[in-house]
């Protein structure tokens, strides 16, 4: 039986017009807005580079980078006194599931985003996407057409 990965991998025609919603990943490491920033530090230590941070609705309230983290270790916080509400970036660029990857794609070439947070239409955490996983979707829909 298949799992959810190779169903989200599936060949497919036209790369440039998926949704990120056939992409992202559902299951997000989230942090609230009181969550302490060492135990930011602790997640990003097991590989996620930037961790979203959501109030009680699950609304998104902003994002936690390696950068926010390290700023505040230069600027002479401990990690352990600042919570996460303290160190995020405050209202975090984010896409709606129903975003084109094609679109994304250039919003990724754009800006320095790694990981961008995916909302539903009330700012809901629904997901994420990185950009790894636009490269594997890619590379999985056989891709290879250049300009």
């Amino acid at each position: 039986m298949p799992t959810k990965k190779k169903v989200r991998a599936a060949k497919v025609k036209d790369f440039s017009s998926m949704t990120v919603k056939q992409v992202m990943e559902k299951r997000v490491q989230s942090v609230h807005l009181r969550t302490r920033g060492d135990v930011i530090a602790s997640l990003m230590i097991e590989g996620f580079g930037a961790v979203p941070v959501i109030d009680k609705q699950r609304k998104l309230a902003g994002i936690v980078s390696e950068h926010d983290l390290l700023a505040a270790i230069d600027d002479g916080h401990s990690l352990g006194a600042l919570t996460a509400g303290d160190i995020m970036t405050g209202n975090p660029y984010s896409v709606r599931a129903e975003t084109i990857l094609g679109t994304l794609v250039h919003v990724l070439r754009a800006s320095d985003l790694v990981r961008v947070p995916v909302v539903d239409a009330k700012d809901r955490l629904v997901g994420i996407i990185a950009r790894r996983d636009v490269l594997r979707t890619y590379l999985s829909a056989g891709s290879t057409k250049r300009k």
